[in-house]
């Protein structure tokens, strides 16, 4: 019970983190909000963390794929080293760039559309979340923390739809007060984000070595 409660933290706060700075589907849960309304910001963010969550089965099930055959374990870690590496180098960039906010305002012109299906669109087109999960799923396995049985799966699955509802929520109610911190918040975020994605890729390659 102890590793299911350490499993929904910290894949809970992987994904809080992972949706922390501004960026497409945070900005337009606060659109939204702004345009039609708390209630649709709600729903549009209960339709991009369902998404999520379809996404971080699937991940699960990539790495169960790979962890069950031997022959390519090690094409496991590689991935995690690589998925790592990648958004490491992805939240650094951001952060110095600072232009997150501005980028997804002016990428995203929505028709409308039911606020839950909007919610899915946007995010189905995040191609960067299987990978994340996939990196995420690797590294909690190896640390014991999941087990690929059915309870473990949900467990995660539930998490990152979970930390990615809340970060979308506070941007739903909160986003006329966190306006004006915007640009130091997403430099911040992004600047923490890079190193955390840094101490995990550096874990991977020591579970590496040592294997």
């Amino acid at each position: 019970m102890t590793h299911v409660l350490i499993l929904f933290f910290a894949t809970f706060s992987a994904a809080f983190m992972a949706t922390v700075p501004p960026g497409l589907l945070n900005m337009n849960a606060a659109k939204v909000s702004v345009e039609k309304g708390k209630l649709n910001g709600v729903i549009f963010s209960l339709g991009v963390s369902s998404t999520i969550m379809v996404q971080a089965y699937i991940a699960v099930y990539i790495s169960k794929f790979l962890y069950k055959n031997p022959e390519v374990i090690d094409v496991l870690f590689k991935i995690a080293v690589a998925v790592f590496a990648f958004f490491a180098v992805y939240f650094f960039v951001i952060a110095k760039r600072n232009k997150a906010k501005a980028q997804a305002i002016k990428e995203v012109n929505l028709s409308k559309k039911n606020s839950f299906f909007k919610g899915v669109l946007l995010a189905a087109l995040n191609l960067l979340t299987i990978p994340y999960y996939s990196g995420l799923n690797a590294m909690w396995n190896e640390a014991g923390w999941i087990k690929f049985e059915a309870k473990d799966i949900t467990t995660f699955v539930v998490a990152a739809g979970a930390g990615t509802f809340s970060v979308l929520y506070l941007y739903t109610f909160y986003f006329d007060k966190m306006e004006t911190k915007t640009n130091r918040f997403s430099k911040n975020s992004n600047y923490i984000l890079s190193a955390l994605m840094l101490l995990l890729l550096v874990i991977t390659l020591i579970r590496i070595m040592y294997r």
